[in-house]
């Protein structure tokens, strides 16, 4: 994949984030001139076509510098990834909605709920759709929200993706987590609200990663393979934010055995845990998606969760008292880890469960 320049860019807004991520936890929002900096930066237009001022951008790039950002601010990233992959999952849009998102700007912002909690009727030149929808991230500095819900058909129900504009949604702040403050996860309510048929697509479609409207190879990916990436990336950032704020709060410090081997196992697993979210991006831009590969990718979200978590725990523990002070950025990286790797996509009953035992013996 051609390097779209984003990394060292997203390294730049580490540095920025970092000075606001007190602020953010404080006031449980990002700051204006963060999500201006996430915004310009490119992320919302990493995957968008060229033809709409887009970069085209691959897997691993995207990352690395999802990663760069969490060391700054996890709640930043989080924002950044979502970005970056909802606009990859408005690009099974038609033609038409296309060029309504990123006709005016490459660099809209669009968040996703995946969850089929709406009710659609079809209608003359669309669908109407009502609904309710939790835990949607980045909204409130949307420009779209792209929801899910279930169309009556008259015969088997079909679940579809819908892009409303702003003006067609209300926010509900309903965001309350220990962690992960600034991401305005809260809940979008829609009230029997118009949908041209542009303007939706099948949610099968998304799940295969067929796309009927966009050849390019990043906009054709199996959600199986790319779903874990979306919240791992940002949890093992977040993971070498805390490494540095421990080993900041034992600077000047007798560091005893317990501590050294806190610290030596922690940064390890970090290591590993970057290691695997990368190897996950490289199946993605080298679209290997055979049932084993994309088995592997949710095998190694879930583990990558596990393994920062109780690297930062470890981290805590190393760092003792003064890390949990609330003027120490280590006790908020450690909620922001936990938070994020609470998310449903990074459990192991699917890849446990389901998928890897499938993949691996034939079941």
């Amino acid at each position: 994949m051609s390097d779209t320049g984003l990394v060292p860019v997203a390294e730049k807004v580490s540095a920025l984030v970092a000075e606001h991520a007190e602020e953010a936890d404080r006031t449980r929002r990002l700051a204006p001139e963060v999500v201006a900096a996430v915004r310009e930066a490119g992320f919302a237009r990493h995957f968008v076509a060229k033809s709409y001022g887009g970069s085209e951008g691959g897997f691993t790039e995207f990352t690395q510098a999802v990663i760069a950002v969490g060391e700054g601010c996890a709640s930043t990233a989080w924002c950044a990834s979502l970005s970056a992959l909802s606009a990859r999952y408005a690009t099974h849009l038609p033609r038409l909605g296309h060029e309504e998102l990123w006709g005016g700007s490459p660099d809209t912002f669009i968040v996703t709920a995946q969850p089929p909690m709406g009710k659609a009727t079809v209608t003359q030149g669309g669908h109407r759709l009502s609904g309710r929808w939790s835990y949607v991230s980045g909204v409130d500095f949307a420009d779209w929200a792209l929801v899910c819900g279930v169309v009556a058909t008259g015969g088997e129900p079909e679940a579809r993706f819908f892009a409303l504009p702003r003006k067609d949604f209300t926010v509900v702040e309903a965001w309350d987590n220990a962690g992960m403050r600034a991401t305005s996860s809260h809940t979008v309510i829609v009230d029997d609200v118009f949908v041209p048929e542009h303007l939706s697509y099948l949610r099968a479609d998304f799940v295969s990663g067929q796309n009927g409207t966009s050849d390019l190879p990043a906009h054709n990916v199996p959600f199986q393979a790319v779903g874990g990436l979306t919240f791992a990336a940002p949890a093992v950032g977040a993971a070498y934010g805390a490494f540095h704020a421990a080993t900041n709060a034992l600077r000047g410090k007798k560091v005893n055995v317990s501590q050294g081997v806190d610290l030596c196992k922690a940064s390890a697993q970090i290591d590993a845990a970057r290691f695997l979210v990368e190897q996950n991006a490289q199946v993605l831009d080298e679209r290997t998606f055979t049932p084993r590969l994309m088995a592997r990718c949710e095998r190694n979200a879930t583990f990558t969760a596990d393994s920062v978590v109780e690297a930062v725990g470890a981290l805590v523990r190393a760092a003792g008292t003064s890390g949990l002070s609330e003027s120490s950025p280590l006790q908020r990286f450690w909620r922001d880890v936990v938070s994020a790797s609470s998310h449903v996509a990074l459990r192991y009953e699917t890849a446990a469960v389901r998928t890897w035992p499938a993949a691996l013996i034939g079941e």
